[in-house]
């Protein structure tokens, strides 16, 4: 599990903001800003209160919890472990 920043990007195109206007209300650096884009980065919990705070929102609405496997379309691997599992009970 990893630390995403999703939540925080959709929360600013809902209320019509740039990155660097959050930047900028709260007073934030460019390698704050720059780190929240880059996977696996991670910023201290009183930038993300300082950033609830500016945007008047809770956690969930600036990070959420994502798995480290990869996404795969057509829901391929744990599927295949399952079948085979299943094969080998019967």
């Amino acid at each position: 599990m990893h630390i995403s920043y999703k939540p925080l990007w959709h929360t600013l195109i809902e209320r019509n903001m740039r990155k660097e206007d959050l930047r900028l209300a709260a007073g934030l650096t460019t390698n704050m800003i720059a780190n929240m884009g880059k996977e696996g980065k991670h910023i201290s919990m009183d930038t993300l209160a300082r950033i609830c705070e500016t945007l008047d929102c809770g956690i969930m609405d600036v990070i959420e919890l994502a798995s480290d496997e990869p996404s795969t379309s057509g829901g391929n691997g744990n599927g295949k472990t399952e079948r085979k599992n299943h094969r080998e009970r019967h």
